[in-house]
C-alpha cells in the first residue's frame, strides 16, 4: 500500500515545518534577548535616605559594567529600585508583578527579619547588602538567602577587640531601639568579655526611638551613668543628629564612644569637622583600604561618576549585583535553583577584599576595617588614622553557632 501527495499538499507540509523551525527559532531568540530584571529595595525616602541613594550608585555602577560586557547570560540587566518601607508587600509586587528574576537590598535589620521568612514562598534568591541582623543567616536562614556584607556579630566584635586593648572598665551603651541596636550591645557584651577580665556593663543604657530628633535627656543620663566608656550603634541621621547634640555637652571631651558605624560615608560627610576627633569608629567598609588595584579602580570610577567617596553602602550594593551576576554567567542560566549552586561557598575579590560566601549559612567572610577619626588638609571629612584591619576569619562565627539549620 502506497499514499499518493498531490504537489499541493507537499508544498503545504513544507511551509507548514519551515514555519515552525522559524517559530522555535524566533521563540529562543526571544529568551535570549528578554531583559533580566532585578528588584532593588532600599531606604529611599526619609531620614536615612543617603544610604539608599548611596546603594543606588553602588548598583548603577554594577549595572553600567555588566552590560557592557554582555549582562546575564547574553542578556541585558534592568534594575527596578522600590523603597523597602514595606518589605513584604514589595518583595510579592517585585516578583508577581514585575516577574523580577532576583531581589537585592534591604537596609533596615527589621525589615530584613520580617521579609526573610517569606522568600522561600516567592522562590527568588536575596542577595542582603546592609542589614545586619544575626538572624537572617542565622536562626532565620533559608537557601534563597545570601548577605554579602559585614553582619553585626562580626563589626561587633571586631570592636570588642579594638576596646580590648584599652584600659576602661564601665561600659554603657546608646543604640536604637530596635533588633539592630538591641543586637549591636548584647553582642559586643559578649565579645569584650570573651578579650577582657573584669569589665562591668551598667544597667543604665540609652535606647532611643528611631528617628528621634532630642537626644538631650540620653546625653545626660550617659554623662551620669558613671561609665568609663560608650558603645555606640547609632547610624544614618540618627548617629549625626547625636553627635551634634553631644558635641554641646562636651560628651566626647569626657568619654571615648566607641561608634559602631561611625566611619559611615553618609555620616563623615554630614558632619565635616563636628565629627569629634579621635574617636574609634567601625564602618562595613572604607575606600582607603585594601590598597589593592581592584579598590583603587572602584574607588576611581565611582569619584569620577558621582564626584564623591564610595559609602560602605555603595561598595556592598556594587558587590552584591556583581557577585549575582557572576554566579548567574557561571550557571549559564537566571534559574533560581542553578545560581543558588553558583552562589554558595564562593569566593569573589571585591573592592573590600576577598569576601567569601560560606556554602553553610551564605553569609560573607571578609574582613572589617576600625579606625581612630582623625583631620586631614586633604579631605573636607574625617579619615581614619590610625587603621585597624581585623581579618574576616577572627571575627566570624562557626557556622555550627549561627543558628542556621538550614
Amino acid at each position: 500500500m502506497y499514499y499518493q501527495y498531490s504537489r499541493r499538499t507537499f508544498l503545504k507540509q513544507i511551509v507548514g515545518a519551515a514555519t515552525g523551525f522559524l517559530t522555535a527559532c524566533n521563540l529562543r531568540n526571544a529568551e535570549q534577548n528578554k531583559t533580566v530584571k532585578i528588584g532593588a529595595m532600599y531606604l529611599l525616602t526619609g531620614g536615612f535616605a543617603t544610604y539608599g541613594e548611596f546603594a543606588r550608585d553602588g548598583i548603577n555602577l554594577a549595572l553600567e559594567e555588566i552590560n557592557q560586557t554582555g549582562g546575564i547570560d547574553g542578556r541585558p540587566v534592568e534594575i527596578i529600585f522600590e523603597h523597602e518601607g514595606s518589605p513584604i508587600q514589595t518583595a510579592r509586587r517585585l516578583v508577581l508583578q514585575e516577574k523580577v528574576d532576583f531581589l537585592l537590598g534591604i537596609d533596615s535589620s527589621g525589615n530584613a527579619e520580617a521579609l526573610v521568612p517569606i522568600i522561600p514562598e516567592l522562590e527568588k534568591i536575596l542577595m542582603i547588602t546592609h542589614a545586619a541582623s544575626p538572624k537572617v543567616t542565622g536562626s532565620l536562614c533559608n537557601k534563597y538567602v545570601f548577605r554579602c556584607s559585614v553582619n553585626s556579630p562580626q563589626n561587633s566584635t571586631a570592636g570588642a577587640i579594638v576596646a580590648a586593648e584599652e584600659g576602661y572598665q564601665k561600659w554603657t551603651t546608646i543604640g536604637p531601639d530596635y533588633a539592630f541596636g538591641r543586637q549591636s550591645w548584647e553582642l559586643f557584651q559578649k565579645a569584650l568579655q570573651e578579650r577582657k577580665e573584669g569589665v562591668e556593663f551598667l544597667k543604665t543604657t540609652a535606647f532611643p526611638k528611631l528617628g528621634v530628633q532630642d537626644y538631650n535627656s540620653f546625653i545626660t543620663k550617659l554623662q551620669n551613668s558613671g561609665t568609663d566608656a560608650i558603645w555606640c550603634s547609632l547610624w544614618g541621621n540618627d548617629l549625626v543628629n547625636f553627635i551634634r547634640q553631644a558635641n554641646n555637652f562636651g560628651l566626647f571631651e569626657r568619654f571615648p564612644v566607641y561608634m559602631e558605624l561611625g566611619a559611615a560615608m553618609e555620616v563623615l560627610t554630614a558632619l565635616g569637622e563636628q565629627m569629634p576627633l579621635g574617636q574609634w569608629v567601625g564602618t562595613r567598609y572604607w575606600w582607603q583600604t585594601p590598597d589593592t588595584q581592584i579598590n583603587r579602580n572602584f574607588v576611581q570610577k565611582f569619584r569620577d561618576r558621582y564626584n564623591t567617596y564610595p559609602s560602605y553602602n555603595a561598595q556592598n550594593a556594587y558587590v552584591g549585583l556583581h557577585l549575582i551576576a557572576a554566579a548567574a554567567n557561571e550557571a549559564k542560566s537566571t534559574d533560581t535553583a542553578a545560581v543558588i549552586e553558583a552562589l554558595k561557598g564562593r569566593s569573589y575579590q571585591a573592592p573590600m577584599g576577598q569576601l567569601i560566601l560560606r556554602e553553610q549559612d551564605r553569609q560573607a567572610v571578609v574582613d572589617v576595617t576600625w579606625g581612630k577619626t582623625a583631620a586631614s588638609s586633604d579631605y573636607n571629612f574625617r579619615v581614619l588614622d590610625p587603621i585597624k584591619v581585623i581579618k574576616g576569619d577572627a571575627i566570624a562565627r562557626q557556622p555550627s553557632l549561627t543558628g542556621c539549620q538550614n
